[in-house]
């Protein structure tokens, strides 16, 4: 039975959770995802159940380690949560959505203590080998709240029976159990090659529900990395320039003094 805990979000584009603890209730969260945490809680950092526990934390993409804050005052008090890119943070009743819910690695922000995180193995093997998030997805168990946090703008799609969904794979946040996920080749040679999508997009069938994400993680990275290394060949090409052009007035000047100086002897 998970703690029933209140909660505010803060913030738009780089958001915070503020739970706020009774006495005696307490919240888990991935390690250094902690913002600040008032007078009376307590911060207990462990592997959440012995090392078979962090070890399949590790698998689905977590951390070893897991913090447990516990609210140990005699009044109410608050711990801060914030995002580590920008984004949103998702919540989610886990009681409401049948007391489980699958996330992609790296989604999972914290929950009420009494939340169990579990690896959950993709069904299929190609889902698993091209799938984006490889064989392991994380799987949060119980009735309490959990919160997810996901790139850009989060959309929330309730899909009918039959349904069908394709989707590239880095942008599906998480689906409820109910939902088929498998993989789908774009077809096509030039889509293949020059579609910037990828080999493969994701499917996913409903009935359920399915939490996407508008800018993943892995494409902004990718877009950072893009711009710093176009941002070293400009400067390296600057830098050259300069030095070419030095070079050449250089040259140029002992020319033209090596034809003065001979005209002056002439």
């Amino acid at each position: 039975m998970a703690d029933v805990i209140d909660y505010k979000i803060y913030g738009e584009e780089m958001q915070v959770v503020e739970v706020e603890l009774d006495p005696g209730e307490g919240v888990r969260a991935e390690v250094g995802a902690m913002l600040y945490m008032e007078d009376g809680i307590q911060m207990q950092t462990s592997t959440g159940g012995g090392l078979f526990s962090g070890f399949k934390r590790m698998l689905s993409g977590a951390g070893f380690f897991i913090s447990n804050f516990v609210n140990d005052g005699g009044g109410k008090s608050h711990v801060g949560f914030s995002a580590p890119f920008p984004g949103k943070i998702v919540p989610l009743e886990l009681g409401k959505l049948g007391g489980e819910f699958i996330c992609q690695k790296h989604a999972f922000l914290c929950a009420a203590s009494g939340t169990e995180i579990e690896i959950a193995f993709t069904k299929k093997l190609g889902a698993g080998l091209f799938g984006g998030e490889g064989f392991i997805l994380q799987r949060l168990q119980g009735d309490g709240l959990a919160f997810l946090h996901a790139g850009g703008t989060i959309l929330r799609r309730e899909l009918k029976p039959g349904e069908k969904l394709r989707v590239d794979t880095g942008c599906i946040v998480g689906f409820a159990p109910s939902v088929d996920y498998d993989i789908q080749f774009v077809g096509g040679f030039q889509n293949a090659l020059f579609g910037g999508e990828g080999l493969f997009l994701a499917t996913l069938r409903g009935p359920g529900l399915v939490y996407l994400q508008s800018l993943p993680f892995s494409r902004l990275a990718d877009r950072i990395v893009a711009a710093a290394n176009f941002g070293k060949r400009d400067e390296s090409r600057g830098v050259g320039g300069v030095v070419s052009g030095l070079g050449g007035a250089a040259i140029g000047g002992a020319m033209l003094g090596n034809i003065l100086g001979g005209r002056d002897n002439n």
